[in-house]
């Protein structure tokens, strides 16, 4: 057991080294912001972040977006959900960084310039598919990329798809009628 030990010495006497020589850089070396630029929801915003922050974190602390929902922080809740050049992703899994140059929407987005609803915003409320609201703003925006993305095509399909989004409240019947609903109105509008 000594000579594990003893072994381990050389080891962490380096780490520690490192540590040490890291710690003299100026700050501004090491997390220096970069300038990066987000188009959400149709504006440019430009934030100096540090390198290691998420788009959630962006959206909600730099731009003041709070729609957008911190869950799990893990990418197994879907509460943060976003759409990133059309597709959905999850906004706590991706470094802001990496959206820079793509239109981002959030569920601030979805309302339509005269103030309407989404048609999916309007579908969750007419078949109540929402409870405690928590998970709401990152079922509708993954319903809508349902849609859009074609995996409506019937119940079994759409519950597939959703199946990343949790509800605690299990309000997952009226989700699938709400889908439902709108992609009927999604449709006819995208034809358009």
């Amino acid at each position: 057991m000594a000579a594990a030990s003893t072994a381990a010495v050389p080891v962490v006497a380096r780490t520690l080294v490192a540590d040490a020589a890291a710690l003299r850089q100026p700050a501004s070396d090491r997390l220096d912001p970069a300038n990066v630029t987000l188009k959400i929801n149709g504006r440019e915003h430009r934030l100096p972040l540090d390198t290691r922050t998420t788009l959630l974190d962006a959206l909600r602390e730099h731009v003041g977006l709070t729609g957008t929902k911190k869950g799990c922080d893990h990418g197994q809740c879907g509460a943060c959900t976003v759409l990133v050049a059309g597709r959905r992703v999850l906004s706590c899994l991706t470094l802001a960084a990496a959206a820079q140059g793509k239109a981002i929407t959030t569920i601030e987005g979805l309302i339509q310039p005269g103030g309407e609803l989404h048609p999916m915003q309007q579908a969750f409320i007419d078949h109540d598919a929402l409870q405690c609201g928590y998970c709401t703003p990152g079922q509708i925006v993954s319903a809508v990329a349902c849609v859009t993305e074609g995996h409506a095509g019937s119940d079994a399909d759409i519950r597939e798809y959703m199946s990343g989004n949790l509800c605690r409240c299990a309000a997952y019947p009226n989700i699938v009628a709400a889908i439902n609903q709108a992609k009927t109105v999604m449709r006819t509008a995208m034809k358009d």
